[in-house]
């Protein structure tokens, strides 16, 4: 069995022999770490759908010079992260299928190295994807808090900076990552992270709401119109739920299942 990094657990048995184990050893795995198969045609479908979206979010703000800010900049290397994401997932899905239906043939070194090089590919994206939406999420806060200042704070020279070190931060942690992967600790910064820009997002957006809230509050008693204020108030807080909600729906099962890799014997 080649040497797997995380992300390829998500589609084998954490718990799967390498080599022979005792009937009670592996009774009392399974009852507790339970593997999950999942077919490579829905990786393969979910990536597809995933690069046509994220490709045409690079190209709207490639082709429209209205989008030419640091904002943009931003979303854009968003998008260009989690179309790498889904480059590596159809790679190494077909890869995988080819390998199964015995088109090709490697060996097993050939085939460790390429594992390790998509699964690189792979997680460095995932970190600067999430990299990146703290970074939006922080200059939201600098366009609303500093209005004013916003151009002198974010400069373009600025923002190119932000975004080459997160792209290099990405890539020497993700390769730090692959070569400890095994070690619990590793995977314990990582689930770290996550949290650390869950909460992040969190205090930011929920700082922004509340200023929203204020400003809402002071315009409606001047106007003596609070029945606007309390449907604009209504509106951002469903706006900040599907925002938040949606961040931790499309990243919590994977570190839900990182955290099951540390716990689970």
């Amino acid at each position: 069995m080649s040497t797997l990094a995380p992300l390829r657990l998500l589609r084998e048995p954490w718990n799967a022999s390498e080599g022979s184990q005792s009937n009670a050893t592996a009774g009392v795995g399974s009852a507790w770490c339970q593997g999950l198969d999942i077919p490579n045609g829905l990786f393969l479908a979910l990536g597809l759908v995933s690069l046509v979206e994220n490709l045409l979010v690079v190209a709207a703000v490639s082709k429209n010079r209205n989008l030419h800010s640091p904002t943009y900049y931003f979303i854009c290397c968003l998008a260009v992260s989690d179309t790498l994401v889904s480059v590596s997932n159809l790679a190494e899905t077909l890869f995988l299928l080819l390998l199964e239906h015995g088109v090709l043939v490697a060996r097993a070194s050939v085939v460790r190295r390429m594992d390790n090089v998509i699964d690189l590919l792979i997680c460095s994206s995932v970190v600067s994807s999430l990299s990146f939406l703290g970074v939006i999420a922080v200059d939201r806060y600098i366009t609303i808090f500093y209005a004013l200042r916003y151009h002198s704070i974010m400069t373009l020279q600025r923002a190119v900076v932000t975004m080459a070190s997160v792209w290099l931060a990405s890539t020497v942690s993700s390769t730090v990552f692959i070569t400890y992967y095994r070690n619990n600790a590793i995977l314990l910064c990582l689930i770290g992270f996550f949290l650390f820009m869950l909460v992040l997002m969190l205090v930011l957006y929920i700082h922004m709401f509340a200023l929203a809230r204020h400003h809402l509050r002071s315009i409606s008693s001047q106007q003596k119109q609070p029945t606007v204020y309390r449907s604009s108030s209504l509106k951002g807080a469903v706006t900040l739920t599907i925002l938040l909600g949606v961040f931790f729906i499309c990243w919590g099962p994977f570190f839900f299942h990182l955290i099951l890799i540390v716990t689970c014997p």
